[in-house]
């Protein structure tokens, strides 16, 4: 995409704010979590793990505006800290997972014939293996912790992003400037790395974007289930699990808090996935 086709769509995206109030407040609504987690430190009134006993299962007050949890450390703190280990986790794997997704899908659609059979069959064995059974069995083998999860997460998605890059990729290579590249003699890597992959990003854009929300839900219901992060982390899945014994107590601030957090995140990435996706695309 050249710079005067970039500055065209983000002309149109900004009066696409203006016109889409729910895309404009989510896409704020993200802008601020990025804030949050870059920031998060400075803005902490508490350490993450300060433990406090006369202060266990408090409720909001000046102190502590959310409250505190099972060991009296302060949730608003905990919450600020721990958007960072939240967001950089799917990230982390939605990298590895393109990388790979990519490649395999490239590779599938320039070559055809029995290498993107292969390579067809190859995925769909990966699709038929149940995502969450394949991380845990991944989990088993190298132990438990963030890094593992990612790493398992990121080879559970790569099929997926395989098969999607696969099929507009091959949309891509029917269009008549790839067989004119081919008659000036430029190589396959070049076509493929040089020119089509850039024409394939807006699309792959809108749904990696969409994609992220799903890794963030995947990535918290690991460390919920004690495989992802580890105490005394705040990442928001762990901090669900460490707070569900409060429901029972009737404290529901240590469950509630990061819960919703997590849903808002996900929420605003979906919205703004969907109409990213639609705009890059009809823009293309």
């Amino acid at each position: 995409m050249t710079t005067t086709a970039t500055g065209a769509l983000l002309r149109r995206d900004g009066l696409a704010r203006r016109r889409d109030p729910l895309y404009a407040v989510s896409l704020g609504f993200l802008g601020l979590v990025v804030l949050v987690a870059a920031f998060g430190p400075l803005l902490a009134p508490y350490p993450p793990d300060a433990i406090d006993f006369t202060a266990i299962w408090g409720s909001p007050s000046p102190a502590h505006l959310l409250g505190t949890d099972q060991l009296g450390r302060d949730l608003f703190s905990r919450l600020l800290l721990g958007t960072r280990e939240s967001l950089i986790g799917p990230l982390a794997l939605l990298a590895g997972a393109t990388v790979i997704g990519v490649a395999i899908g490239l590779v599938a659609a320039w070559n055809g014939g029995w290498v993107d059979v292969l390579l067809a069959r190859i995925t769909d064995v990966m699709f038929a293996f149940p995502g969450l059974l394949f991380v845990v069995l991944v989990i088993a083998v190298f132990g438990k912790g963030p890094w593992t999860a990612v790493v398992a997460l990121a080879l559970a998605y790569a099929p997926v992003i395989a098969k999607f890059t696969r099929s507009i990729a091959l949309s891509e290579l029917a269009r008549p400037y790839v067989d004119a590249y081919r008659v000036q003699g430029a190589s396959a890597v070049h076509i493929a790395v040089r020119r089509v992959l850039p024409n394939m990003t807006p699309a792959l854009l809108g749904y990696l974007v969409v994609l992220f929300g799903e890794g963030l839900m995947s990535l918290a219901t690991l460390s919920y289930l004690g495989f992802g992060a580890q105490p005394p982390s705040s990442e928001w899945g762990l901090m669900v699990q460490e707070g569900q014994d409060g429901i029972v107590l009737g404290h529901f601030a240590p469950t509630l808090v990061p819960g919703l957090a997590i849903a808002a995140v996900v929420v605003a990435v979906n919205i703004v996935g969907v109409r990213l996706s639609e705009r890059l695309g009809a823009r293309a």
